[in-house]
């Protein structure tokens, strides 16, 4: 399970402090998770806090009862940030290795990391540099990648964004079949389709709180998500200003 308890991300010092993410309490035991919220919301601090890329200023993050942090934990951790870094000159195969390598999993073959290719929809540029991958290929290695130390968890942080129709299928069949191997998935979108499509409970971020936590099913309660993500969304404005202008009154 995935366990964040009253978590506080505070960007700048004194009177330049942004708050991020406040009071940010959220269990995760469902084997896919949407993670929704408009931009700016603090997806990505959250996201990049779990991961260890950011230390929460409070509050505690854990993953099956050990801190997130923790070099057990990251090694049951799968990431795919929302803009993947690649070194340009390797070849696809030869960026998995490596990332093998970071991850002292170098004893992964061949076979296993193609196959990892094959999963991601792209065995066919094994061995194409990645400077000549376009934008979706780009996307699909960064999912590829985010597998190669076999994770339980996989925090994937707009793993969509930017593919083509059949390449948006191809992903969201990979993320299923990963379900089904018994693996956890945390999906960070701002793209409402493919929640409701795919993901078992949904969590929904605004303004670095969180609003709303539970099965997609019961939140939609057959109607449209987008259309009671945008309610929610609302109502929460709408409190915040009647709470604003009676403080000021």
């Amino acid at each position: 399970m995935i366990s964040f308890s009253h978590v506080t991300k505070i960007y700048g010092k004194r009177k330049k402090q942004r708050v991020a993410v406040e009071d940010f309490s959220l269990d995760v035991a469902a084997p896919i998770c949407g993670f929704l919220g408009q931009n700016g919301a603090g997806k990505t601090t959250v996201v990049k806090m779990v991961t260890g890329l950011l230390e929460p200023t409070s509050g505690t993050i854990t993953i099956d009862g050990m801190p997130s942090s923790s070099a057990e934990s990251k090694q049951k951790m799968g990431f795919m940030p929302e803009t993947p870094y690649f070194y340009e000159s390797m070849t696809g195969i030869e960026f998995l290795r490596f990332c093998a390598e970071l991850f002292s999993a170098g004893d992964r073959d061949d076979a296993f990391l193609e196959g990892l290719l094959k999963k991601a929809g792209i065995a066919e540029a094994r061995d194409y540099e990645i400077h000549t991958y376009s934008k979706g290929m780009r996307q699909r290695l960064g999912f590829a990648q985010s597998l190669v130390n076999d994770p339980e968890y996989l925090f994937l942080d707009e793993p969509l964004d930017g593919l083509d129709p059949i390449g948006r299928h191809d992903l969201k069949e990979s993320m299923l079949a990963l379900k089904q191997e018994g693996r956890k998935i945390f999906l960070n979108t701002h793209i409402l389709y493919d929640v409701e499509e795919i993901c078992d409970e949904v969590g929904i971020i605004h303004e670095g709180k969180l609003l709303y936590a539970g099965s997609v099913k019961n939140f939609c309660a057959g109607r449209p998500l987008e259309e009671r993500f945008v309610e929610i969304v609302k109502e929460h404005e709408k409190k915040y200003e009647e709470r604003r202008t009676k403080k000021e009154a």
